[in-house]
């Protein structure tokens, strides 16, 4: 990256086409950060945060990779030169979330005024939030949202050159520019955006609203993506889209999304292939038959139910009923007894009766979910849901969303406990927290296997006797 942005002269005029002229404003900001570095007398640091989910988390890592292009080392410490929240608005308690730690970014800024504060991503695609920052914090540095973040180091240097507020935020966008450096979590496995925004509109959901409509990338430069990355070390990709299952619809010649992980799969090198979010309404027969046959794609799907009553997933717009769901979840049980299913489930959306949790229950009773991330329905302004009628108390709220995890905690263990004994592979991922002469690894249904192994053992698979389930995770013995 060094010898690269080396030949790029900052004296010319930025080039027009992208992502060459974001490289431009790289080696822009980099003779900027190596004159304050100077007269410093030090390095600067660089804290990148991330709020939500998977596609957040890879955007992170395009965000620090832009950061240390132009000249920034990594802390993990906010009291940084150089601070950025990539924000979640999904729920309104990640906005307050956010308020209340950029407080603390304010304290630390009066401590050292250099000190440049950055927020972007979902929540900042809101017209309310960008209003409260510019009247309650003045102290932040630059604001940009989801559709212009390829953008970033030009707007870096645009904040580093004026010295004040900049706010660039997009309402939609048809581009789609990738092919930016990215400093990934882990070298041996990495996210790859395979579309972007969503065409769904569940009433509930901010998503659309903050990510836009939905826009697909083409096959070809994906499969460049990914060849890359198994080039430089990763055994493991995970495709990420809000609904994988219609990819391939914008494109100009569709490609299906069973038909693009058959190409995925063909990729020499790669190991493991996974994907999320499937949406239950799109997932079809043969994206079930193609995970069947594939040797890469692993045994995990993550299949939201958000409800177990028809007449709350109708309310929801979620275009399936709880019978379809039910059948969806049978044949893929019967198509692959191995598979791990997870879920989404809301509780308290409006007009949710003790009846509709019950049912609930039941589904995840039937359908005995590995694991199943719930949540208290989140009121979003600018959403259906947010003036329906029947909006449910806390305490009702409280009493279904304790009853429906005791269900998801009962189902999950009974499912974990059947691969007592068994030797399968796991991929070794990182020095186990608690005890550093453990491994930390996943199974290829995204379970949590920790077990003996050395250091030179991250990022590569093994095969683990596992010994003992404690839920939603296993301890194991490596075979040598």
């Amino acid at each position: 990256m060094t010898k690269f942005l080396d030949a790029i002269d900052p004296a010319h005029e930025p080039p027009l086409k992208e992502p060459e002229r974001q490289y431009y404003f790289m080696a822009k900001c980099r003779e900027y950060v190596q004159k304050e570095s100077e007269r410093l007398g030090r390095p600067l640091f660089a804290c990148t945060t991330t709020f939500g989910c998977q596609m957040n988390a890879r955007d992170s890592e395009k965000l620090a990779g832009i950061l240390e292009a132009a000249g920034y080392r990594t802390t993990a410490e906010e009291a940084a030169d150089f601070v950025i929240y990539n924000t979640c608005t999904v729920r309104d308690h990640a906005n307050q979330r956010i308020y209340g730690r950029l407080g603390r970014l304010g304290s630390l800024k009066k401590k050292n005024p250099q000190m440049k504060i950055v927020l972007c991503g979902c929540m900042m695609q809101e017209d309310a939030v960008i209003e409260k920052i510019r009247t309650s914090y003045r102290f932040v540095d630059l604001v940009f949202g989801t559709h212009n973040i390829f953008k970033f180091a030009e707007l870096l240097f645009t904040m580093l050159e004026s010295g004040r507020m900049v706010i660039d935020i997009w309402k939609a966008t048809d581009q789609i520019v990738e092919e930016l450096p990215a400093e990934r979590k882990y070298p041996f496995k990495s996210g790859i955006n395979i579309m972007f925004g969503c065409d769904n509109y569940c009433s509930y959901c901010i998503v659309p609203f903050v990510r836009g409509r939905e826009r697909s990338r083409e096959p070809e430069d994906i499969i460049r993506e990914i060849r890359r990355l198994v080039e430089d070390g990763v055994v493991e990709v995970m495709l990420l889209g809000q609904n994988v299952n219609s990819y391939g619809t914008t494109l100009s010649e569709p490609v299906t999304f069973p038909e693009l992980l058959r190409r995925i799969e063909g990729i020499e090198g790669l190991e493991r292939i996974r994907f999320m979010t499937s949406h239950p309404k799109d997932l079809s027969d043969e994206l079930i038959q193609v995970m069947k046959d594939s040797k890469k794609i692993c045994r995990h799907l993550h299949l939201p139910l958000q409800s177990g009553s028809t007449p709350i997933l109708e309310a929801m717009n979620r275009h399936y009923t709880k019978e379809e769901y039910l059948e969806l979840a049978r044949k893929i049980r019967k198509t692959m007894p191995d598979i791990a299913i997870t879920t989404d489930i809301i509780v308290g959306f409006p007009g949710e009766t003790p009846q509709d949790v019950e049912e609930t229950i039941a589904v995840v009773k039937e359908v005995q979910f590995e694991n199943a991330f719930t949540f208290i329905y989140s009121k979003r302004t600018g959403t259906p849901a947010a003036a329906m009628d029947g909006q449910v108390s806390k305490e009702a709220v409280k009493l279904s969303f304790d009853r429906l995890l005791k269900a998801v905690q009962e189902t999950a263990k009974l499912r974990a406990g059947r691969l007592q004994g068994k030797i399968l592979p796991v991929l070794a991922e990182e020095i186990n927290e608690q005890d550093d002469s453990l491994l930390t690894g996943r199974l290829s249904n995204n379970m949590i296997v920790h077990f003996n192994g050395g250091h030179d053992l991250i990022g590569k698979i093994v095969a683990v006797e596992l010994k003992e389930c404690h839920g939603f995770y296993y301890s194991g013995v490596m075979l040598q």
